[in-house]
């Protein structure tokens, strides 16, 4: 059983930054982030292998966001820059214990409870 704790959400501005972070207890493998907002189906944001560290974002992040991981922590990071409105989600956190990077949420075996990012223009 993994429990995933997240944090740093908040309210910014256009053109600000954030950085969210997710606490994982037990063993983990790859870890993603995924954004919902309502009415919407859980969108990829991105993810990174625990093994090696290899990567993997959204088109609609790339360049703006970096995810990362520290082992020692066990937690893993999502730096987020140039935030824009349409950012604005509930950002989760979730664990798969597949040995592939995988962008669909149906691969992911644990969540957490999620963190609210809101951006204003």
């Amino acid at each position: 059983q993994v429990q995933l704790v997240e944090s740093g959400g908040g309210l910014v501005q256009a053109g600000e930054s954030l950085r969210l972070s997710c606490a994982a207890s037990g063993r983990t493998f790859n870890m993603g982030w995924f954004r919902q907002t309502p009415g919407k189906e859980r969108e990829f944001v991105a993810v990174i292998m625990w093994s090696g560290g290899v990567t993997r974002y959204a088109d609609s992040v790339k360049g703006r966001f970096t995810i990362s991981r520290d082992a020692a922590k066990n937690t893993v990071y999502l730096q987020m820059n140039s935030l824009k409105p349409e950012d604005t989600a509930v950002y989760y956190c979730a664990v798969s214990s597949t040995g592939y990077i995988s962008t669909y949420y149906g691969n992911y075996n644990y969540w957490g409870r999620g963190t609210q990012v809101t951006v204003s223009s």
